[in-house]
């Protein structure tokens, strides 16, 4: 078998197959054996009938396709796995010649991850620092105010709604959800809706019902919306008055095992001081990534990049489903744009993402980062404990196990990188 390998712009290359006649033969018996065991001949048990019989019934045009389908699978993967080539997706494959005691040519297009030449990472890493974390006293109390509000108690009530009141409604406008009534709960003046909407619920009773005008909030994700007016039909559904207890050791002992106000505060401090610590963890990195991503120059494969576009457009779908309470379709003519330029839009990001992917991809290759078997056992054993039996039945345990292998090894590449900033 001859094999001629050439390179094409953005990262991709064909391969070019040439067996010979006595090489494909073997794959045509392969597929004349196959397909015998699938075809009845009359007087012959299953599978049993003559070569000849059985060639002439499939005919000829049938068995030539199956058997350039099987050489075409098992020469192109054992060539990639010998020489280590690593394709992004399916190859684009194209039968050049084939026919019965001649040689086999194809041919097969594939995009490949390219080749990486990182700078001096480690240099990189070191100059990056982590800042300084503390917990400030306003951000214990708004954390306080919190839970303050959390125990409320909440009393019916039959009046006028007034601001700190936790009231229940339901309201239209043509521009959200289609049209279609939604319901909302919050505390009047405190639930960070458009100011003028909350303004007009003063006053209301539970049962009332309200047509204004209101101006919607600026927001980047519909800026069809944004800083205009919109007409609002309200129903009021409860009026409720909030008692909320006061900040002292009671109020912290029925929270749990704290005895004081004191230990409150310092659990508060602790956690508080966790999640800043977490934050500025991750803001750190991004930061490493980013400055060693700067400095590498590759070409980045078309195809990942469309995979990516694709994930970042179903997120958005979803996003918008559970945010805004609008179809996509109705977003879609709110913003006057196709699927397609929704899903161009995201190139740059996408292009950013795969770049940073492939780049501490490289950087676990240089620093021989592996992730072995019972690693990935143990973490997926700890992810399905917290699913439900139901839950579970719905997962696909290979793509959980592949996506826990990658967040292992990209947590291992990021744990280097950070030896070189001690």
């Amino acid at each position: 078998m001859q094999v001629k390998q050439n390179k094409l712009p953005k990262s991709e290359i064909e391969l070019e197959f040439e067996l010979t006649a006595e090489e494909f033969q073997e794959h045509f018996r392969h597929a004349l054996l196959h397909l015998k065991s699938h075809v009845k001949m009359d007087g012959f048990r299953q599978g049993q009938a003559p070569d000849k019989m059985i060639e002439e019934k499939i005919g000829q045009e049938n068995l030539l396709m199956e058997a350039g389908d099987h050489a075409v699978k098992h020469v192109y993967t054992d060539y990639i796995l010998a020489n280590n080539i690593e394709p992004v997706g399916h190859p684009e494959v194209q039968i050049v010649k084939i026919a019965k005691g001649s040689p086999f040519i194809f041919k097969a297009k594939i995009t490949v991850l390219p080749e990486i030449q990182l700078p001096d990472y480690k240099e990189i890493s070191g100059k990056i620092k982590a800042k300084e974390i503390a917990v400030t006293e306003e951000e214990i109390q708004d954390a306080l105010n919190y839970l303050q509000k959390s125990r409320a108690k909440l009393t019916l009530e039959d009046r006028p709604a007034e601001k700190k009141d936790f009231v229940e409604i339901k309201y239209q406008n043509k521009d959200i959800n289609a049209g279609k009534e939604i319901g909302d709960r919050f505390i009047l003046g405190e639930s960070g809706l458009m100011k003028d909407f909350e303004d007009k619920l003063l006053g209301m009773k539970a049962g009332e019902e309200k047509d204004f005008k209101a101006k919607f909030p600026e927001n980047p994700e519909r800026k069809d919306l944004a800083g205009k007016e919109g007409d609002f039909h309200v129903k009021m559904m409860g009026v409720h008055k909030m008692e909320i207890p006061e900040i002292n050791d009671n109020f912290a002992q029925t929270l749990g095992a704290f005895d004081t106000l004191v230990a409150l505060k310092k659990n508060l401090n602790e956690g508080i001081l966790m999640e800043k610590q977490e934050a500025e963890k991750q803001r750190k990195r991004g930061e490493i990534l980013e400055k060693i991503a700067e400095k590498t120059d590759f070409e980045i494969p078309e195809k990942l990049v469309e995979y990516e576009k694709d994930r970042l457009f179903e997120d958005m779908k979803a996003h918008i489903a559970g945010s805004f309470k609008i179809s996509f379709e109705d977003y879609l003519a709110s913003v006057k744009k196709t699927e397609q330029e929704i899903k161009d839009s995201f190139k740059k990001e996408a292009e950013k993402r795969i770049k940073n992917f492939l780049v501490l991809r490289q950087i676990g290759k240089n620093e021989k980062v592996e992730v072995s078997e019972e690693e990935i056992e143990e973490e997926v054993t700890k992810t399905i404990k917290n699913y439900s039996k139901s839950d579970l039945d719905k997962i696909d345990i290979e793509q959980l196990k592949e996506y826990t292998k990658g967040a292992i090894y990209n947590e291992k590449v990021f744990q280097k990188l950070e030896t070189f900033t001690d």
